[in-house]
């Protein structure tokens, strides 16, 4: 996650600055690419798995003095 925490300071600090775009060297690009693909497959792989519990209903029937 540090890349990505990397890339957001980044972001801020040229808002602050005023400025348009943000430049970020190739190994920084690779290790943000390889933070969000491993981020978004962890999601994937959640929801897939994410299974619907079924309610259970309990019913007890008394014959009281049948």
């Amino acid at each position: 996650m540090i890349h990505i925490k990397r890339f957001v300071d980044k972001v801020n600090l040229i808002e602050g600055k005023q400025g348009r775009d943000v430049v970020i060297p190739i190994s920084d690009a690779r290790g943000l690419r390889d933070e969000l693909t491993k981020l978004l497959a962890d999601n994937y792989e959640l929801l897939q798995n994410k299974t619907t519990v079924e309610p259970v209903f309990q019913v007890e029937m008394n014959g009281g003095r049948f």
